[in-house]
């Protein structure tokens, strides 16, 4: 770790103890101290229980290979908080990320301190502003009415990717409820394209699309055609795993095309090329561990489950899982999504995070699966590994914050 990483870590924890605030009169109040850094930056705005993270990278990665100027914006890290701010697919330097983060501590008033998202995100604003790009990806943190983000009145397109049950302390403990927070990031008259939804929740953000007069697609997911993904008349390739990218990819083509239809330049070549060279690190990646191919994916809500476990079973291999879960997740239907009878599982502590108890995760997963081969509990990710090697397929998966931390220490010992 750099003296500038350790600088912006320490900067930044100063923060962690005002915690989650959704609401959006602190982001306001200091972007209006900063000079209204947003006001500068065209976006695209994603929204989306799962999957937004890969429109975001397929969508900067189609706008950087058009030629254009490019951020992107995503939560959480993995390894470093230079990650959340990307111009053309490269992190924000660490010196120019401290620098910025000093530009927007100097404007907070100590009476009303806001959140660590909070401040991460201004200076996000701030560094895309100063750095003129052309337009700028912002994924959501968390919902959409209030959250950090959403302070622009008027983005080229905004992207509804999913919406299930998750975070629902916070948001609402109906999929109306997440819908309706989600739908937030609509506005009036802008452009909006919206993913394959449950019912419940289609219901409610078609209404708000209704009042709020947004022309709108509904994209079908590509279909794959001799190893390739077709979308109307474009043919591509997908770099990322997992059949959830034929309806992902077909999101971002179709934010493109709204673009296209606003003057923007963007050929059918830079959207094949651009998805083609799309990486998305954490996310049914695979990875070499100790000479083993293991696969690694950050699933943590049973629709994360669900999609990590249909491309499992597109591989037909019985499965090592090496599995942490924060306290705050759907514990049982995360396993109901993913557990099969003869899968082996072991179960770690996420470090550094509200971890569930390994223990009393294991006494669920036997309850929910009877027929595991095996269920395990070992005192950290790399115990857990070395102990599901063998010739079977290893899947890392259960929480972002795990697979960060494996990251960060497998980069440690390098």
């Amino acid at each position: 770790m750099t003296d500038f990483s350790k600088k912006i870590d320490a900067l930044l924890q100063t923060y962690e103890r005002f915690g989650v605030h959704l609401g959006l009169e602190a982001s306001l109040k200091l972007l209006s101290d900063l000079g209204n850094p947003q006001k500068q930056v065209p976006i695209i705005h994603v929204a989306g229980s799962n999957g937004k993270g890969s429109v975001c990278a397929y969508l900067s990665s189609i706008l950087t290979e058009a030629g254009y100027k490019t951020g992107r914006y995503t939560s959480p890290h993995l390894i470093d908080w230079n990650e959340r701010i990307c111009i053309n697919g490269q992190p924000i330097a660490s010196a120019a990320l401290y620098q910025t983060l000093l530009k927007v501590q100097s404007q907070i008033d100590p009476e009303h301190s806001p959140t660590q998202f909070e401040v991460i995100t201004a200076a996000m604003w701030l560094y895309f502003a100063e750095q003129q790009v052309d337009i700028a990806v912002i994924e959501v943190g968390l919902g959409g009415r209030l959250d950090a983000t959403n302070v622009v009145d008027n983005p080229l397109v905004s992207v509804i990717v999913s919406i299930s049950r998750e975070h629902w302390q916070r948001l609402g403990f109906t999929i109306s409820n997440i819908a309706q927070e989600k739908a937030g990031i609509l506005k009036a008259n802008h452009p909006a394209v919206i993913g394959q939804l449950p019912d419940e929740a289609k219901a409610v953000v078609d209404r708000q699309i209704a009042a709020l007069g947004c022309p709108v697609v509904y994209p079908q997911p590509s279909q794959l055609i001799g190893g390739w993904a077709h979308q109307g008349s474009l043919k591509y390739q997908l770099p990322l795993q997992g059949e959830i990218q034929l309806h992902n990819s077909a999101l971002a083509i179709a934010a493109i095309q709204f673009l296209r239809q606003q003057n923007w330049n963007i050929s059918d070549d830079a959207i094949v090329n651009g998805i083609a060279n799309t990486t998305w690190a954490g996310r049914m990646q695979w990875y070499e561990w100790q000479g083993n191919r293991i696969l690694i994916d950050g699933a943590h809500n049973p629709a994360s489950a669900i999609a990590l476990r249909q491309f499992i079973d597109s591989l037909n291999r019985p499965i090592h899982w090496v599995m942490g879960m924060l306290t705050t997740k759907d514990h049982a239907d995360v396993f109901r999504a993913l557990l099969r009878s003869q899968d082996s599982l072991y179960l770690v502590p996420v470090p550094g995070h509200s971890s569930a108890d390994p223990s009393e995760l294991a006494t669920l997963a036997k309850e929910i699966c009877p027929g595991l081969q095996t269920c395990q509990v070992y005192p950290d990710v790399f115990a857990g590994l070395q102990a599901a090697q063998s010739e079977n397929l290893t899947v890392l998966c259960g929480s972002l914050y795990l697979i960060g931390d494996f990251f960060q220490q497998q980069r440690d010992r390098i």
